[in-house]
């Protein structure tokens, strides 16, 4: 993907100018990370329009900058960023057991990358549900053109309230996606709802480690400037996450932090360090980005409010990389649970 081709959704509906999405978005983070007023309302039904309206704008830039999942990824030495992606991928249906055939729902998709490499990997099927209209013409659009229209589909739901009946998945999953909502106990049980008996439920999280200090004025900013970059309400703790497993009715199969584990950091793809192969990802990469968004946006070639986007995101990288280096933020607390037989 070129960068003239970004933020097709606003050119595909005639909306030629994103600085209103910008300006609303803003206001959801106007007061900084003391404000409990602030904090309430990026978890309202508001915010939810919102984010859909976010990610509307921001998957082009995903896809361009990053690759068709959006996710971090388990990297090893001198590995190419596609590799590991599709490695943290892979991890799922092998720890959730799924058997060629087996029907999986990935809450959250995105614009489908890891639906698609899991139905391919693992022979079965996948439908993927995302509040962003744009994502699921996008995602589509992609399972058309990898000719995989048998085993995936993508439609539009709210992941707190799925579209589908009870006991209708053999599996789910949800990778970096829940961390849109603190109601944990609600997104879970949504998924333990869907989910047939004896069958696992398994994802990765974002959350704030045991390292985070809430009292050090830095860890606060620090993961108040992720959110905002990341249009997060707010940031579980794993011990949150447990809980809101448990009280959904799981049984736990597993839990750690895969950031501990990890030869390459996570955020080191985002980092000025990263390999030429991966110019995109870095720094430098995102200056370059930027500065070309803005001279095509001058030019009227994307709609107006692309640069204020790509500065979002670009900030958005740099404080990532700052928490992980600070050892107080994780984009992979990784469970598998399962559903009781008797549930």
């Amino acid at each position: 993907m070129s960068i003239p081709d970004v933020l097709k959704y606003t050119k595909q509906n005639g909306e030629l100018d994103a600085t209103p999405y910008i300006e609303e978005y803003n206001t959801f983070y106007q007061h900084g990370y003391e404000s409990i007023e602030d904090r309430q309302l990026r978890q309202s039904q508001k915010a939810k329009e919102c984010i859909s309206s976010f990610y509307n704008l921001v998957s082009d830039f995903y896809e361009y900058g990053w690759a068709q999942s959006f996710h971090f990824a388990y990297l090893q030495k001198n590995e190419p960023l596609a590799c590991g992606l599709l490695r943290y991928e892979y991890v799922l249906p092998w720890r959730m057991k799924v058997q060629p055939g087996s029907h999986l729902l990935d809450v959250g998709c995105g614009i489908g990358g890891p639906l698609r490499n899991i139905a391919r990997f693992a022979r079965c099927k996948v439908t993927g549900v995302t509040i962003s209209p744009y994502q699921v013409a996008r995602g589509n659009q992609l399972i058309k053109d990898s000719n995989l229209e048998e085993q995936c589909n993508i439609i539009y739901g709210d992941f707190l309230k799925l579209p589908f009946e009870d006991c209708s998945f053999d599996g789910v999953y949800a990778i970096e996606s829940t961390c849109h909502t603190m109601l944990k106990s609600a997104v879970y049980s949504e998924a333990y709802r869907v989910l047939k008996p004896g069958c696992y439920f398994a994802g990765y999280e974002w959350c704030i480690t045991s390292k985070y200090d809430q009292n050090n004025e830095k860890h606060r900013q620090v993961k108040f400037n992720i959110e905002e970059g990341n249009g997060l309400p707010d940031t579980a703790t794993t011990e949150e996450v447990l809980e809101g497993l448990k009280d959904a009715g799981f049984e736990l199969i597993d839990a750690y932090d895969l950031a501990e584990y990890l030869e390459t950091p996570w955020y080191a793809p985002l980092s000025a360090s990263f390999s030429w192969n991966g110019f995109r990802h870095t720094r430098l990469g995102h200056y370059v980005t930027h500065i070309s968004v803005r001279f095509l946006e001058k030019l009227g070639i994307i709609p107006k409010g692309s640069s204020q986007v790509s500065k979002l995101l670009m900030n958005a990288a740099r404080d990532l990389v700052e928490g992980g280096k600070l050892g107080i933020y994780t984009p992979m607390y990784f469970f598998v649970a399962r559903k009781p037989v008797a549930g």
